[in-house]
């Protein structure tokens, strides 16, 4: 549930995410295969921003999980999505340990997050107007807070409250890099011959 002050920004499909999720915790198959159908897409392009060619597995070890404890989820479809991408945070999170390459975390001033304006609709217009492949490449690009902060605001589709609970930051350190992230990528469109850096796991910083 979004904080005061900021409203939640729910998606079309989240009334029915929040039914089929329901059923399923009824044991309804077809109904999880529907909340699968909706939440699958942008789970897998979160990951493939962390751990690029390795996402549909650690997709496929995030929704073992998921259906595994499905039962003890609470909440609506905005939460469902919330709660499933954290499973596949933690999910590649663990894998990138495995690889010994644990993303390193990035601490932001508590100035920035009042220096935010108006919300980022342009810049998150520029991003979703790109191909997914060009897009992923672009975020990938980025520091790894503003990266997985785009990713869970743009791709996955959480709030600012949301999204933090995934990063366990404070709303306005993920704001922050949300707004940093997408401004940045605003101006790489501009750019000719943009992404000038290649893309990188977040595993690796600047």
């Amino acid at each position: 549930m979004g904080q005061a002050g900021e409203p939640r920004r729910a998606r079309a499909t989240d009334g029915e995410l929040g039914a089929a999720v329901a059923r399923a915790q009824q044991g309804d198959e077809n109904a999880f295969a529907v909340a699968y159908r909706i939440v699958q897409p942008g789970l897998l392009g979160y990951l493939r921003g962390i751990v690029g060619a390795e996402a549909e597995d650690v997709a496929s070890d995030a929704w073992l999980e998921i259906a595994r404890d499905l039962g003890r989820f609470q909440g609506d479809g905005a939460g469902f999505r919330g709660w499933t991408a954290t499973i596949a945070r933690h999910r590649a999170l663990d894998h990138l340990r495995r690889r010994r390459a644990r993303p390193r975390s990035t601490t932001l001033e508590d100035a920035d997050a009042e220096a935010l304006v108006a919300p980022q609709d342009t810049h998150e217009q520029a991003l979703e107007s790109l191909s997914t492949q060009r897009a992923l490449e672009l975020v990938r690009s980025l520091p790894r807070d503003q990266a997985e902060a785009v990713l869970l605001r743009v791709v996955v589709g959480l709030d600012g409250p949301a999204a933090a609970r995934v990063l366990g930051k404070r709303p306005g350190a993920v704001r922050t890099a949300a707004h940093r992230g997408l401004k940045r990528l605003a101006a790489r469109l501009r750019a000719p011959g943009v992404p000038q850096d290649g893309p990188r796991p977040l595993g690796e910083s600047e």
